[in-house]
């Protein structure tokens, strides 16, 4: 392997739109492509292989590749063609990596077929709002065009912590300062209590993973900001669940109150393919924080949430991801295989048929 192979792998992987690349030990570079692991027909890589592409990715930021490195995430930028979040792991003594493209444009919800309602949630003037599902599953993308609407709606001061850094910012209406974990900012928390004093009006915290973020996450959004963040959680109940889990059980009470209060609304994520299986588009649960979602979250009732959320449909915009996978199948835009496989429950056939 040398540079100019490496770069022509990643001019492919953008030229085909392709949404990560994985870089292996006795395997050759391999594409993700709406959904499918695709070989390329380059050799089998070598130990030395991928020792340099990961050397490569780390010289970027100064850095070089450590000996006894286990994990590490970073970003990676091909001049004038973009940019990749890099995971760099270990597997079997060797070094492995996967890259995932980062296209330069941030798209609107209408490119990305995300409903407008995303658009009066991102317009709330406070509070928490998550955007939750399985990796892979268009978390960050959905994030980085909320902030997007607010960048080109309102003249804001937006802060993002992130590690590392995924799409770039330009500033519109917005001013938009970005900080990368481990570069600008040593850790999530501390990144959030820095922030406090930087004047923000938002603050997008790219994924709540310890205690410390979650909590610092809530009192920023306690005392009057606009917090946006990320969970891997697969409904409205298990985020909620997953929140008040981290902290000590003494403390639960206390902080599904404080949730009840500030959350905004949450937004769970599942990618689908189409029909023709040439395209993938969301498939989503919105569940908007209303008083009666509220009393749920402060009466642990999470269990009634998603009934609460189907009949708010109409007056709220909220949907179930059935209700969505059975709209997506009526419109015959998705099979019904692929709604089944995509759905939580075991009942969707019989719910496409009656509701």
């Amino acid at each position: 392997m040398d540079m100019a192979t490496f770069t022509q792998i990643l001019e492919i992987a953008f030229e085909k739109r392709v949404s990560d690349i994985h870089f292996e030990v006795d395997n050759p570079p391999m594409f993700r492509a709406r959904g499918h692991l695709i070989r390329s027909k380059l050799n089998n890589l070598t130990a030395k292989d991928t020792e340099f592409i990961a050397s490569a990715v780390m010289e970027q930021h100064g850095r070089k590749l450590p000996e006894q490195l286990k994990e590490f995430d970073t970003s990676y930028t091909l001049a004038n063609v973009g940019r990749f979040r890099v995971s760099v792991f270990r597997q079997r003594g060797n070094i492995g990596l996967v890259m995932r493209v980062i296209p330069h444009h941030i798209g609107t919800f209408e490119e990305l077929n995300l409903p407008p309602v995303l658009g009066s949630i991102s317009k709330a003037p406070h509070g928490l709002i998550l955007v939750c599902g399985p990796t892979g599953n268009g978390k960050s993308t959905t994030l980085a065009s909320m902030i997007r609407f607010i960048n080109d709606n309102f003249n804001y001061s937006v802060i993002t912590i992130e590690d590392p850094i995924e799409y770039i910012f330009p500033s519109n209406k917005s001013c938009i300062i970005q900080r990368e974990v481990g570069i600008d900012t040593e850790t999530f928390a501390g990144a959030l209590k820095a922030a406090m004093r930087m004047d923000p009006d938002v603050i997008m915290v790219g994924e709540m993973r310890d205690l410390d973020t979650i909590d610092a996450c809530i009192k920023a959004a306690e005392t009057g900001h606009l917090v946006f963040s990320t969970l891997h959680t697969h409904s409205a109940a298990s985020t909620i669940n997953r929140i008040v889990g981290y902290f000590p059980p003494q403390a639960q009470e206390n902080v599904r109150h404080r949730l009840a209060e500030i959350l905004v609304a949450t937004v769970v994520l599942r990618l689908v393919r189409e029909k023709s299986g040439e395209s993938i588009l969301p498939a989503m649960e919105i569940m908007y924080a209303t008083s009666t979602i509220k009393a749920c979250i402060r009466d642990g009732h999470l269990d009634e949430l998603e009934q609460h959320i189907e009949k708010g449909r109409d007056e709220y915009h909220m949907q179930t991801l059935d209700q969505h996978l059975i709209q997506l199948c009526r419109k015959e835009i998705i099979t019904l295989d692929e709604a089944k496989r995509a759905s939580r429950s075991t009942d969707l056939e019989r719910k496409l048929l009656y509701s």
